[in-house]
C-alpha cells in the first residue's frame, strides 16, 4: 500500500527495522499522556519487540525513501492492534492514518485496541477513524487507566 500524501509507503517490517521501531515506540511513549509514568527503556523496548515478533506480531512500517517513521502492530490470531506509533515530528502527516487503514484491512473481521485514557490526542483519532469507544480499565503492565476501543 502506497499513501500519496507526502511520499509515505507502508511494507512489512525486517528485522533490520527493529530498532528504529523501537526509536520511534520509545519516542512516542515519553509524549506527556503517551506512555507509563515510567518509562522501560529504549533497551527494554528494542528487547521487548524481537519478543513480540517472536510471538506473532504482524508489524507494517511507513517509511519514506529508507526511513522508517511510523510503525503499527497487529496480533491477528488474538484480532488484536498492539502498538501503532508514529515519529513525534512527523504526528499530523497522516501516517498513523495510513498505518490505522492498513490494521482495518489485515484484520478485517474487526480488532481491539487500548491506549491510554489520559491520551487525549489518541482518543479523539481512534473515535475520528469511525473506532467505538467500548468500555475502560486498568493497563495490564502498569496499572493505569486505559480505553478500550473497536471496531
Amino acid at each position: 500500500m502506497t499513501s500519496e500524501t507526502a511520499g509515505i509507503e507502508l511494507r512489512a517490517a525486517t528485522e533490520a527495522d527493529r530498532g528504529r521501531i523501537a526509536k520511534i515506540w520509545h519516542a512516542g511513549a515519553s509524549l506527556p499522556g503517551v506512555g507509563p509514568a515510567t518509562l522501560p527503556s529504549f533497551a527494554a523496548l528494542r528487547q521487548r519487540v524481537d519478543e513480540e515478533c517472536a510471538a506473532g506480531w504482524l508489524v507494517q512500517v511507513a517509511v519514506r525513501g529508507d526511513t522508517v517513521l511510523g510503525f503499527a502492530a497487529v496480533k491477528p490470531a488474538d484480532r488484536v492492534l498492539c502498538e501503532l506509533f508514529v515519529d513525534p515530528g512527523e504526528r499530523g502527516s497522516g501516517i498513523g492514518t495510513q498505518l490505522l487503514r492498513w490494521a482495518m484491512e489485515a484484520l478485517p473481521d474487526g480488532f481491539m485496541l487500548y491506549t491510554r485514557a489520559g491520551n487525549e490526542r489518541a482518543c479523539r483519532f481512534y473515535e475520528h477513524a469511525g473506532l467505538r469507544r467500548l468500555r475502560t480499565g486498568l493497563h495490564p503492565r502498569f496499572g493505569d487507566p486505559i480505553v478500550f476501543y473497536g471496531t
